[in-house]
């Protein structure tokens, strides 16, 4: 699969860009990426924790963030990320369920109550415990921290309030098998379709809608092409930010622990980022015309038990925890 995007040549010049410092070359510039642009709140920060680095190391350690896809999306970057050519990735949890199976119970629609739920999860024992599972599996990545990404809502050129609403429908979701089956359960057609590639494909009509957030409908301008924005909260996903194992396998013991305390802090700080961003696209959204409207989230929860009973059956024990969670 990496031989797709990388020649051995380029993955052996990724990992010499990033030796260890010498006496002559005091600085290390770790490689960031994302598909969101600048200012966006998981691109905002690990800015941020580069700044941090930076400051704590005397100038050591510094973060180039490449937004805005000029990477590739989220399969590109895990791939780069794996071979050393990228240093720091935020994936959406919906690629790498795949990669990480344990993953997938958080890809389940509906398997939070609301995002305060999801985020007492993540900063709990069972969010600690699916990063230590990306760390140790063999995805060669370790898994800094969690981000948040908000609740997940349906944008087309129609109101979406109740299942008989998608018949017809092509909604493109993120190339997880789960996301296309849970489209699939509430009425539509899900469609698996990189994130890059998705604009295009919502203006010359190869989809008709397709889910998302509040910010990412705003930054993508998504808006432009797709006005009405149904609250079928679906899905709440949240995202992670990892670091390539080839990589940090370079690093000092004490540089490792404090990227990994510099990241705990950087969790924290994206969520307040979060919080205000959503607040200020939805006021934009609408002063655009982008029409809000109320959906029968019962009735999409109904209709996708038959997707949590198929795949949620081996996570029994792990839903209960998170159903559990106060």
């Amino acid at each position: 699969m990496l031989a797709r995007c990388f020649s051995a040549a380029a993955a052996a010049a990724a990992l010499l860009a990033f030796a260890p410092a010498t006496p002559a070359q005091q600085k290390m510039v770790l490689k960031a990426a994302d598909v969101h642009p600048l200012g966006y709140p998981t691109v905002e920060a690990v800015v941020r924790m580069g700044a941090k680095l930076d400051k704590a190391t005397g100038g050591r350690y510094s973060i180039q963030m490449y937004p805005s896809m000029q990477l590739g999306g989220e399969k590109e970057m895990i791939e780069q990320a794996q071979v050393g050519a990228l240093q720091i990735a935020r994936i959406s949890v919906g690629p790498m369920g795949p990669i990480v199976d344990e993953l997938n119970v958080f890809n389940l629609p509906f398997i939070f109550r609301d995002e305060s739920h999801m985020r007492k999860v993540i900063d709990g024992p069972i969010g600690a415990e699916l990063l230590d599972k990306v760390s140790s599996s063999s995805a060669r990545l370790i898994a800094l921290g969690w981000m948040d990404a908000g609740t997940r809502n349906v944008y087309a050129d129609k109101p979406v309030t109740k299942p008989a609403d998608l018949k017809g429908m092509k909604v493109r979701m993120m190339g997880n098998p789960i996301f296309v089956e849970t489209m699939n359960a509430m009425g539509g057609n899900g469609v698996a379709m990189g994130f890059n590639e998705l604009y295009q494909a919502l203006q010359t009509g190869v989809v008709d809608g397709a889910e998302n957030n509040e910010p990412t409908l705003l930054a993508q301008n998504h808006y432009q092409v797709k006005k009405v924005y149904s609250l079928t909260g679906h899905l709440i996903i949240p995202e992670v930010f990892v670091f390539s194992k080839a990589s940090w396998d370079k690093l000092p013991k004490a540089d490792q622990d404090l990227i990994r305390k510099l990241a705990r802090e950087t969790q924290l700080e994206q969520r307040a980022l979060w919080d205000a961003m959503v607040a200020d696209a939805t006021t934009k959204l609408k002063a655009a015309g982008v029409k809000f409207v109320p959906a029968d989230k019962k009735a999409f929860y109904e209709a996708t038990q038959s997707v949590r009973d198929k795949y949620g059956s081996k996570y029994a024990a792990l839903i209960k925890r998170i159903q559990d969670t106060q």
